[in-house]
């Protein structure tokens, strides 16, 4: 790690269970996008929703990734950054809001069969004093383009496009879009290495770095993880652990070279993660993308 180099990198898992085998790819590529660059790299613990949290997630993760041959140079938990999200969320034009999503559906739009748009029901009305009150961003008139590395140009017109979309649930948990703009500005990330399922949320967020006078990090948005099925691997349709075939004692090596060779790069035998740190693969720029088309 070179303490001199602007590059800052991070990985930030929800700690709401084991790490699977499409986790651990895209902290390997975050890993070694950051470290090729002599850079830092920070491992953050998005944990806001605390009905999703399950303990010993935590440890679990940090294990995995140690065992996976990755290491850290800081580490933070959202939930105990609040203070700072309260902060981001005072300097921005907000307005509660009542509507459930059953009303939300029965008055919202959804072009090109986009997302629903959200009317701006309750800028416009009254409030329902019986229900919780959330609160959504008055979004600005903003036509935001996006140049991500591997993705390519996207282009959103929040306010006919998004709407006003919520920073504060109505059981008091900030958005995800707010807390993750002021965690990258404050931590100083340059570089955001995450999955492809995100890409389309990142307008919302430059949004928010650009009103909120936070710098705009890089974007390089990899592809999700997927079985023979091609099904997306995940928890919750019993997608491989990571601390499962740590603790039945699989070769760490054996696992990152099976995440390279998942995107079309191949190694002869096993490989570590550091020695991955001069391949193609650590560069994620033009010439990773012929891995990517093999990996879609």
């Amino acid at each position: 790690m070179n303490v001199d180099s602007p590059v800052v990198g991070r990985y930030a898992p929800s700690p709401t269970g084991n790490m699977h085998l499409g986790n651990a790819r895209t902290a390997l590529l975050a890993w070694l996008h950051a470290r090729a660059q002599g850079g830092r790299f920070i491992l953050r613990f998005e944990d806001l929703d605390h009905t999703r949290v399950r303990p010993f997630a935590y440890d679990s993760i940090r294990k995995d990734l140690e065992w996976l041959g990755l290491d850290w140079d800081e580490e933070h938990i959202q939930s105990e950054r609040l203070h700072l999200y309260e902060e981001a969320f005072q300097k921005l034009d907000t307005y509660p809001c009542t509507c459930s999503r059953k009303d939300i559906l029965e008055s919202a739009s959804a072009p090109h069969g986009a997302e629903l748009v959200y009317p701006g029901t309750c800028l416009q009305g009254e409030l329902k004093p019986d229900r919780p009150v959330s609160w959504r961003w008055n979004v600005p008139d903003l036509i935001i383009t996006v140049q991500d590395h591997l993705m390519g140009t996207l282009t959103q017109n929040l306010k006919s496009e998004v709407g006003d979309f919520v920073l504060k649930r109505n059981d008091g948990v900030f958005a995800y879009h707010l807390a993750v703009v002021v965690d990258d500005a404050l931590m100083g990330v340059t570089e955001v290495v995450r999955g492809a399922d995100l890409f389309t949320a990142t307008p919302r967020q430059v949004a928010l770095q650009q009103v909120l006078g936070c710098s705009v990090p890089e974007y390089w948005h990899v592809p999700l993880m997927a079985d023979f099925q091609g099904v997306r691997l995940a928890k919750r349709n019993g997608a491989p652990s990571v601390s499962d075939l740590r603790n039945n004692n699989m070769n760490p090596h054996a696992i990152v070279s099976q995440l390279t060779k998942s995107l079309g790069y191949d190694v002869p035998g096993t490989i570590s993660a550091r020695e991955l740190l001069s391949s193609p693969l650590a560069k994620l720029d033009n010439s990773y993308k012929k891995f990517l088309d093999s990996s879609l």
